[in-house]
């Protein structure tokens, strides 16, 4: 009786798998579709600012898994891809045994202005910033995908085009320009601009902030712009070597509506931009570009103006994303967005 009850439920689950209703069987809405393996190297080469180069055989670490819906810019719209579950292995993992060995460390030793580019087989690179990989209070959620399935609607049953290659998945992007397949080296940088650095400086203050695109001055901000959205966000303002520092909110304008007028958006700087944002005593650290004007997550970088602080304003950061306060830059007195980041 036993033998013809199970091969009752396996014709069961096999008529529900065809008819595409496998998400009566559990309340997942990601796992409906076949999984499918992806093409290519399973080992990176990691190199650069560290003193143990070398290849990282990938799948020796542990499994995660993220959703993306993707879409690439296409003239004035944006044009949907696809939606996805992705299994892979998170850059996080890869570089956590890294050791890391900054050229500027005697001039700046925190790791906050560090970021890797990473490149595949075909010449394309990407950057990511050590902030996105390390800080953020959602971890994981940048890896290379060895597996894929779709994510099919109940409706409509749309089967997106599968990808075929390892793939690196940025999962906090809008526009997914930065998921380029086939990676297969990572490099490790430090910001090369240099800044003299005083941390006794009191009182901490700067008048406004200066705008440039690699050595071209593009203007300087000394107000908030008229036309930015405003926000609020309640937080827990947390330190990682202070601990805690408030629980009030903060409130500001978004960073991206503030720089807009400076700098526009396309494929190559969603690809390669990094911003250096620098503070009056030298204190400073880097954002991606996407980072700023690319989220999908509403985490945004807020621009917060106080022209009474006398100690700490007139501008400074607040990263929403990341769970410490070490990117939340006091006194900013310039953004810089860096060109030709290949040291």
């Amino acid at each position: 009786m036993k033998k013809f009850q199970i091969i009752y439920l396996l014709i069961v689950f096999a008529l529900l798998t065809q008819t595409g209703k496998s998400q009566e069987i559990t309340n997942d809405f990601y796992d409906d579709a076949e999984t499918s393996s992806l093409k290519g190297l399973t080992t990176i080469q990691v190199t650069g600012e560290i003193g143990n180069p070398g290849e990282i055989d990938i799948i020796k670490l542990q499994p995660r898994s993220l959703v993306m819906k993707e879409a690439l810019a296409d003239g004035d719209s944006n044009r949907f891809i696809g939606a996805y579950r992705y299994d892979g292995y998170s850059l996080y993992d890869i570089l956590n045994h890294v050791i890391l060995k900054k050229k500027n460390e005697a001039e700046f030793p925190p790791i906050i202005d560090m970021f890797v580019k990473v490149e595949n087989d075909r010449g394309e690179s990407v950057v990511i910033s050590w902030g996105e990989i390390y800080y953020p209070a959602h971890r994981h959620e940048i890896i290379i995908a060895t597996k894929v399935a779709r994510i099919v609607p109940s409706k409509t049953k749309d089967l997106w085009p599968l990808p075929e290659e390892t793939k690196l998945v940025v999962g906090n992007d809008l526009l997914t320009e930065r998921n380029i397949s086939n990676p297969v080296k990572i490099t490790v940088y430090s910001a090369s601009a240099s800044y003299p650095v005083n941390r006794n400086m009191n009182p901490l203050y700067s008048p406004g902030i200066k705008i440039y695109k690699g050595d071209k001055f593009l203007g300087e901000m000394v107000t908030s712009p008229v036309l930015a959205q405003s926000a609020e966000f309640e937080t827990i303002f947390y330190g990682r070597g202070r601990g805690i520092h408030s629980t009030t909110p903060f409130r500001g304008c978004l960073l991206k509506d503030a720089l807009q007028p400076y700098y526009g958006i396309d494929r190559k700087t969603l690809r390669e931009g990094l911003f250096l944002i620098a503070s009056v005593d030298g204190y400073r650290c880097v954002f991606t570009f996407s980072e700023i004007f690319n989220r999908n997550d509403q985490s945004e970088v807020l621009l917060i103006e106080d022209q009474k602080n006398q100690d700490g304003g007139v501008f400074r950061l607040f990263p929403a994303a990341d769970f410490f306060s070490d990117r939340a830059i006091k006194a900013v007195s310039e953004i810089r967005l860096l060109e030709n980041q290949n040291n």
